[in-house]
């Protein structure tokens, strides 16, 4: 998963919810986060395991 993919969260706290990935970070655990940024403008951070990239 790359910056500006659109992708749509899968399970977790925001499931249901898509956007445009804006920010990858790989934390000192080894947990990949993103940043999605919605179409309305508001952005939210979850887990990359839980995000799944649209076709």
């Amino acid at each position: 998963m790359q910056n500006g993919d659109s992708c749509v969260v899968i399970t977790g706290t925001h499931k249901g919810k898509a956007g445009t990935v804006e920010d990858r970070h790989v934390s000192k655990g080894g947990n990949v986060t993103i940043t999605v940024r919605q179409s309305d403008g508001s952005r939210f951070k979850t887990l990359e395991r839980n995000v799944e990239t649209c076709p």
